[in-house]
């Protein structure tokens, strides 16, 4: 299973966003994301969500959550863990990414852009500040056949 962070990033109603256009061979191609990526060896979720905010971003983070574990399955890529946080405090200055393109976004209309079946489930969690959840999300191919929160089939 693949270790990763993913981590939105909030100034007021706003969120960054990265809409990923430039990564050869990406399962999130076109997709709109929040920041992060795959743990580096003996990294700890902090220690990859701090060290994947300043690549991507160019950004230090100062105030962060951890909000929940979201394990994805499918018949087409491998598992993943997915430490999901979200930020509000950040020192320095955005710059260009080299996996797509970074974009303040109101939360109004995140709803709109393409992503994933199952981000909406969480993003709905972060946003409603649920405590923090463990949720199972089983893709086949781009299709989300089951979401699991909290050990309850929610879809």
């Amino acid at each position: 299973m693949i270790l990763s962070t993913l981590c939105y990033v909030t100034q007021g109603n706003d969120v960054l966003m990265l809409h990923r256009v430039k990564k050869k061979n990406d399962v999130n191609k076109d997709k709109w994301v929040g920041i992060g990526g795959k743990f580096e060896p003996g990294e700890s979720p902090d220690e990859c969500l701090l060290r994947e905010a300043k690549e991507e971003t160019g950004l230090t983070l100062t105030s962060w959550r951890c909000r929940g574990v979201v394990t994805f399955l499918s018949d087409c890529w491998e598992g993943e863990y997915m430490y999901l946080f979200t930020a509000d405090g950040f020192e320095g200055t955005l710059r260009e990414c080299d996996e797509g393109d970074l974009q303040w976004v109101s939360r109004d209309f995140l709803d709109q852009l393409p992503k994933w079946e199952g981000d909406r489930i969480f993003l709905d969690l972060l946003w409603q500040d649920a405590p923090f959840f463990l949720l199972t999300l089983r893709y086949q191919g781009d299709h989300l056949t089951e979401a699991v929160l909290d050990g309850t089939k929610i879809r």
